[in-house]
């Protein structure tokens, strides 16, 4: 295919030169009825190029295929047969990849590590999980994708699964071995759902982890605002296969996604799609020669750089060196305090911290000036770090107390009756809300399970120590949504 093109720049450039006069939605109507003070801040060019799909890029029964063309282009791109773009994000995509392969009170195996989004999805669907456990990291205090053992182990306890979730790369971008676990499901005849929302540069350099298209998933989910370059909320669903049917999957993504979809995202993602495919292996070459460097001078400062301590059986089998990952213990400072600080003093951001490690991302859209600008701030946090006091203590379980015994669905559990009760209560009760540190967005407790005094000691400590808990209904976590007693 033509990749020079792009269906949906292309489009708005002629609505634009066409001169159309809006009488239907957005309301704003080119920028006209903005606030001035708004657009001192965010520029009258957003609002130029909003442009509603519908008898807007393309008429009003959508002759011109701008859309369709657009996607086709992209999946061409990734090796994939059909592509859907998502203006919701990845928890709208992951959502409607679920529900394409397994309906309410049916099973799917899934990950217990997996992102709220995924929780979301068997909350509002009705399927029951059956949980795999993942890979633990005793040693870093994290996990990785679980392998074949685990999701066999799993379905020998539940055969009856309709298919399988993977989740690979995680946050701290570690990889799980998706061609092993795509051939596992395929000889039972059940679909691979891989959440590779970190992954949307990974078909476009041999470099990088194995990308889940050419390593056998039937459906693939990824973030282009993540690890990509486009707006926030710019995902893509890519399927191949038969194991799925094309169109189930668009009707489950019609049945959760908007109705009004931003022409902002659809032209980030063409726009990226074309750069990538003309682009992509020299600019990601570029990066990866950048990030190595990068790495080993944060090394050669004294940082505890991870990377091969990721790796080995029951660990991970690949990792991302996009994602710089540190760990701070050496230092005697948390992630928390070591974010926070940064953002403070050296007008630097990070994607993840936790109570020991945050995690930098680069891609090609850094430079040797940003690189210079990271190297130079952690260079100053480790000058700072003596200084900072000592950080309130993680109450960490064992791996064995973070898998919690499931007692309800999720969905019985988050819609039933529930009444609020104190933390001491709460053990031995079944939550009905999801209790998450974030990010990495991984749920510690789930409506439907048992509470144990061990997982709230962890997230009440996590939260006394810096972590963000964004989903109990108290705040402050002094009491616990829990299913209301009969």
């Amino acid at each position: 295919m033509d990749h020079s093109k792009a269906p949906v720049l292309e489009a708005l450039r002629d609505y634009h030169r066409t001169g159309y006069v809006p009488f239907n939605a957005p309301g704003h109507k080119q920028g006209r009825g903005i606030d001035p003070r708004v657009l001192d801040v965010v520029g009258a060019d957003v609002f130029k190029a909003d442009v509603i799909a519908l008898n807007g890029l393309d008429d009003r029964l959508m002759r011109g295929g701008v859309l369709a063309e657009a996607q086709e282009l992209m999946a061409d791109a990734v090796g994939a047969e059909h592509t859907f773009f998502s203006t919701c994000g990845s928890s709208l995509s992951v959502k409607s990849a679920m529900l394409a392969v397994a309906g309410p009170h049916e099973k799917l195996l899934v990950p217990r590590h997996v992102h709220k989004s995924v929780i979301a999805g068997l909350i509002v669907s009705g399927v029951q999980p059956v949980w795999v456990r993942p890979h633990w990291d005793a040693e870093q205090q994290l996990t990785h994708p679980p392998g074949v053992r685990e999701f066999a182990e799993a379905c020998e306890r539940e055969p009856e699964a309709k298919g399988a979730l993977l989740v690979t790369p995680t946050d701290y971008g570690t990889c799980g071995d998706i061609r092993a676990v795509a051939d596992w499901c395929h000889e039972r005849g059940i679909p691979l759902v891989v959440d590779e929302a970190w992954g949307a540069h990974l078909p476009f350099h041999d470099g990088l982890p194995p990308w889940g298209m050419d390593a056998g998933a039937d459906v693939c989910v990824t973030s282009v605002h993540k690890m990509g370059a486009a707006v926030e909320q710019s995902s893509v669903f890519h399927l191949q296969g038969d194991r799925v049917d094309p169109n189930v999957l668009k009707s489950r993504e019609d049945l959760l996604g908007t109705t009004s979809p931003s022409s902002l995202v659809y032209a980030a993602l063409d726009g990226w799609r074309r750069q990538m495919a003309e682009q992509g292996k020299e600019l990601l070459e570029s990066a990866l020669g950048r990030v190595r460097s990068v790495r080993a001078r944060l090394a050669d400062l004294g940082l505890t750089v991870l990377h091969d301590e990721f790796l080995g059986p029951d660990l991970a089998d690949s990792v991302d060196v996009l994602k710089i990952v540190l760990d701070l213990a050496p230092l005697g400072i948390s992630g928390y305090q070591a974010a926070d600080w940064l953002r403070a003093e050296q007008r630097v951001t990070v994607g993840l911290s936790d109570h020991r490690r945050i995690v930098a991302q680069m891609n090609h859209s850094d430079d040797d000036e940003t690189a210079g600008v990271l190297v130079a701030a952690l260079e100053a946090l480790l000058r700072a770090a003596p200084s900072f006091s000592r950080p309130p203590a993680v109450d960490l379980p064992s791996p064995r107390e973070m898998e919690l015994e499931t007692a309800m669905l999720p969905r019985d559990a988050f819609f039933g009756p529930a009444e609020q009760v104190s933390l001491d209560e709460a053990p031995g009760r079944i939550a009905a809300e999801m209790i998450t540190p974030y990010p990495p967005g991984a749920p510690a407790v789930l409506p439907g399970e048992v509470i144990t005094k061990p997982i709230l000691d962890y997230v009440r400590s996590g939260l006394e120590a810096g972590m963000e808990l964004p989903d109990p209904a108290d705040s402050e976590l002094k009491s616990v949504r829990v299913v209301a007693k009969h």
